[in-house]
């Protein structure tokens, strides 16, 4: 049986954070470590997600929260029941995995633990209309072949895959991609993993 996911919950009600507790109690690959009022107090041990309130008694900004445990080398899951568009796209743009509102169905919920705790992207339609709302990303000067490339292969195609459809060899797109990647790391847009590129292709309307 695999390990489970161990994972902290950064949240100020206390009411929720009961809620969530008695959520995660029922499943049997998702440990919760330690449910926290602020990211300055998690625990200093072996995360796989935390998962984030954007609006917390201490005033602390959701950009700065989430580059605190992203600089742990733990992803970060957005919990919230708020509509500021303005928090959202700047935990977008901090690098957080997602966000999954507090009305969503628990289903919902723990998979998007899941993915998120995996190393993997949660894209709602709130998360994915934040990030299409952000009009102050620079251009990465992708060719109309490099933006069927990423469209493509950011989706989950395989390389090989992508080669057949387009009709060039699994060389080529190998250099496409790293094509790619160089020029959104050039304008300051990291595209190191795959989960970077489909935000990246998220935020330019390609997918």
């Amino acid at each position: 049986m695999a390990k489970p996911h161990v994972i902290a919950l950064v949240e100020d009600h206390a009411l929720i954070s009961l809620g969530f507790g008695d959520l995660i109690a029922k499943t049997d690959d998702i440990t919760l470590r330690a449910c926290v009022e602020s990211v300055a107090t998690l625990p200093d041990e072996h995360l796989d997600l935390v998962v984030l309130d954007l609006r917390l008694a201490d005033g602390s900004q959701p950009s700065d929260n989430v580059a605190a445990v992203l600089d742990r080398g733990v992803p970060v899951l957005i919990y919230t029941g708020a509509e500021d568009r303005d928090l959202i796209q700047s935990a977008a743009r901090s690098g957080a995995a997602g966000l999954v509102r507090k009305s969503a169905p628990p289903e919902e919920l723990l998979e998007a633990i899941r993915t998120a705790a995996s190393g993997g992207a949660v894209f709602t339609t709130d998360w994915a209309a934040a990030i299409d709302a952000d009009r102050d990303l620079p251009d990465a000067g992708l060719s109309d072949r490099e933006s069927e490339v990423l469209a493509m292969y950011a989706a989950g195609e395989t390389a090989q895959t992508v080669a057949r459809h387009l009709g060039i060899s699994r060389n080529t797109v190998s250099d496409y991609v790293l094509r790619i990647r160089r020029k959104y790391s050039m304008v300051g847009r990291d595209a190191t993993t795959r989960v970077d590129l489909y935000r990246r292709a998220i935020e330019d309307g390609l997918i």
